[in-house]
């Protein structure tokens, strides 16, 4: 029997103080997030950066925080609910980080006689601290626990035509009515070692004006290559001019460099030189999460009015939306009736 296992990023159970740290421990200990050796991993993580960085995180959770629970965690049920409505076979929610976990998950399916299970990261690209580490950890869980269950990983689907269309119109529907000079396409940040270390070919990642668009066996595990791609194909969707639209990496910590150019300088950047209305989006995330409501909704748009800007509208995640829903089911079950 089949069954498909969504994969999100995850959230802290609560707001509370403790919560958060749990759950930035396991976050932050990940060697695919801070990739550096155990031992100064565990000196970053455990010596400093769990010391400031709870509280801190703790008060911007409560600012997004829904009566229900976490807002990731809320549209990832809502999605699981919808999906598992449209689809010929059993579907089950994890989360990488917190709960529920992947075991859970997959032993949910388990339970239900499920042999062979379709995993679903939920990133549109693919990023050694995102895709890659989900499919690693229920690789290890499975061989340790469910030995006899096989898996089939749903490759990237950052240019997959349904995506590009679905992602498309939504962007178009919440901004019909809006006026706006420039979209901009935020994706999540990453450090730039990062490319180089997934770069199959061992020298293509210049990560310079070329290397994204030449192609190479490289862009199948390229995110910075996906991104621009992502982008390009919904502007060419939507027939947007040239210079009406670009694209960004938010979130980075101090140290060595990461993708550039970095959207808050940017949203500031456009304030400062004049541009007065702007839409934002965030295609690196299909649910919204403290990332999206929290650094870009709020922090993003007070710098852009604070600097002069007027009108700041910030395009959801597609969340639960139908046609998201309807294609995310039609792949599962495309999978599903291949013999």
């Amino acid at each position: 029997m089949k069954g498909a296992l969504l994969v999100n990023l995850g959230s802290p159970d609560s707001t509370d103080t403790k919560d958060v740290k749990k759950y930035l421990k396991q976050f932050l200990m990940d060697e695919r997030v801070i990739d550096e050796p155990l031992w100064l991993r565990t000196i970053l993580v455990k010596g400093i950066i769990l010391n400031f960085r709870p509280k801190k995180s703790a008060k911007a959770y409560k600012k997004i925080w829904w009566e229900e629970g976490s807002p990731l965690i809320v549209l990832s049920y809502r999605l699981l609910k919808k999906v598992s409505s449209m689809t010929s076979v059993p579907v089950a929610l994890s989360m990488r980080y917190g709960n529920p976990s992947i075991k859970s998950g997959i032993q949910e399916l388990v339970d239900k006689g499920v042999t062979e299970i379709l995993l679903i990261p939920l990133y549109p690209q693919h990023a050694m601290a995102s895709t890659e580490t989900i499919l690693v950890l229920a690789d290890k869980i499975r061989n340790e626990f469910y030995p006899q269950v096989e898996f089939t990983n749903l490759p990237a689907f950052y240019n997959h035509k349904d995506y590009i269309r679905v992602l498309s119109n939504s962007i178009q529907n919440h901004l019909k009515d809006k006026k706006w000079d420039h979209i901009l396409f935020s994706y999540h940040g990453i450090p730039e070692r990062h490319i180089r270390k997934t770069d199959i070919t061992k020298s293509h990642c210049k990560i310079d004006q070329s290397c994204c668009k030449t192609s190479s066996p490289a862009h199948k595990y390229c995110y910075r290559h996906q991104c621009y791609e992502t982008t390009r194909q919904v502007a060419e969707y939507l027939e947007l001019k040239d210079g009406s639209y670009s694209s960004s990496f938010q979130s980075r910590l101090a140290g060595q460099p990461w993708l550039k150019p970095y959207t808050d300088k940017v949203v500031e950047n456009f304030a400062e030189t004049g541009m007065k209305n702007m839409a934002i989006v965030t295609p690196a995330f299909v649910s919204d999460c403290l990332e999206t409501l929290e650094e870009i909704a709020m922090e993003a748009k007070e710098d852009f009015i604070e600097k002069g800007g007027n009108e700041f509208h910030v395009v959801p995640c597609l969340n639960d939306d139908k046609d998201w829903v309807k294609t995310l089911s039609r792949w599962i079950d495309e999978w599903a009736n291949i013999n």
